[in-house]
């Protein structure tokens, strides 16, 4: 009797299946992932771009300041002033050598103020400082 009853155990220790290493695989994909995604700071507002027959589509990989109707400067979704554009830009190129700055001004902005936007962005150190627009139809 106790031989049938030690054979049950074992048959049911064997069939049982052992999940770790799934789990374990599972992780290591997660975590493999979360390393290697790359966020996107966008200006955090929303504009109304002119058009442009020239408009061409730019890689993720920039700093992006939007400049609202009111003039307003937004940068990772916050409101800065355009002294400390300056200092923003010095920093997103520190974490991003080489980026890219795109300007995303709303048709109704002052001309003045992108042109401010502009200075402070060549002065932080950027090579490349672009307007965006939509493409035009």
């Amino acid at each position: 009797m106790s031989d049938s009853i030690n054979s049950m155990i074992l048959e049911e220790e064997e069939s049982q299946i052992d999940l770790t290493p799934m789990l374990d695989v599972v992780f290591i994909m997660l975590i493999f992932f979360i390393v290697t995604s790359t966020f996107v700071k966008e200006a955090g507002v929303d504009v109304s771009r002119p058009n442009a027959d020239t408009a061409v589509v730019t890689e993720s990989n920039s700093i992006q300041i939007g400049i609202t109707a009111a003039n307003q400067i937004f940068m990772d979704k916050r409101q800065v002033d355009k002294r400390a554009v300056r200092a923003n830009v010095e920093r997103g190129l520190a974490e991003n050598p080489g980026a890219a700055v795109i300007i995303v001004a709303d048709s109704d902005s002052k001309t003045e103020t992108l042109i401010e936007v502009m200075d402070q962005a060549r002065l932080a150190g950027a090579e490349n400082v672009s307007v965006a627009a939509d493409e035009g139809n």
